[in-house]
């Protein structure tokens, strides 16, 4: 099995002026979610979540700042926030198109509809749209196996797929439509 390299030791952290890490957000943390644990590691899902929440996705310079508040050594937030697929380390579009690929939508054509959306939107999964419109994940199980395939845009969950549900409600969001995350 070949390594797989990244370039760590010059690589370059983009940093802006502002902190991620607001004070209103360390102090809603340090109020609300720091006494629910017995050590402060404890909360560093909390906080990653919190930042992503906020931002829709968790930035290098908010792990660092994170691991500072929490005293944990970056590397820690940093192999957390990598480990879990929950977990944004670049910026999604302003909509998210989850397509299942459990057992049940797989028997019932899944890569069809993944294959429309990528069609329709010129990207593959994982991808994002130039405009930043739409991004384009497979999730494991949407607990719809009944009403397979299924998929979620944003908030909203689409059973019983066909191709043309699919585009149709891809359209919808498009126009305006569609809720927005």
């Amino acid at each position: 099995m070949a390594w797989i390299t990244k370039n760590s030791a010059t690589a370059r952290i983009e940093k802006r002026d502002q902190p991620y890490l607001t004070g209103e957000m360390k102090q809603h943390l340090t109020s609300t979610v720091l006494p629910r644990y017995e050590r402060k590691a404890g909360a560093l899902l909390p906080c990653l979540h919190a930042v992503q929440h906020e931002y829709g996705w968790v930035p290098h310079q908010a792990m660092m700042e994170i691991a500072a508040f929490l005293s944990l050594p970056p590397a820690e937030v940093i192999d957390t926030a990598s480990f879990y697929e929950e977990y944004w380390l670049k910026p999604k579009g302003q909509h998210l198109i989850q397509v299942c690929r459990s057992i049940a939508c797989e028997v019932c054509g899944h890569e069809k509809i993944t294959q429309a959306i990528k069609d329709k939107l010129g990207i593959d999964v994982g991808e994002t749209t130039d405009d930043g419109m739409f991004t384009l994940i497979e999730l494991e199980c949407l607990g719809s196996c009944g009403t397979a395939p299924a998929a979620l845009i944003d908030e909203t969950l689409h059973e019983n797929l066909t191709t043309e549900a699919i585009l149709k409600a891809i359209d919808q969001v498009k126009a305006g439509g569609g809720k927005h995350h």
